[in-house]
């Protein structure tokens, strides 16, 4: 299993989560999504995902990674 992580400097609020959370789960290979609002990170874990697709959900969902 692997885990990636991401800075979302725009999320703040439950919305957010449930925005990431299910746009990021439709990535295939992931298993898992953890949003933390304080620390503006999603932390996705699974096996074979493409770091490009996560993004791009992320990107669906209505936010930027942070570079």
């Amino acid at each position: 299993m692997s885990e990636l992580t991401y800075t979302v400097p725009g999320i703040s609020c439950e919305h957010c989560r449930a925005a990431i959370g299910g746009e990021v789960s439709k990535v295939s290979g992931v298993t898992g999504v953890e949003v933390d609002l304080d620390a503006k990170l999603v932390v996705v874990r699974g096996d074979g995902m493409s770091d490009e697709d996560v993004r791009a959900a992320i990107d669906e969902a209505g936010y930027d990674v942070a570079a």
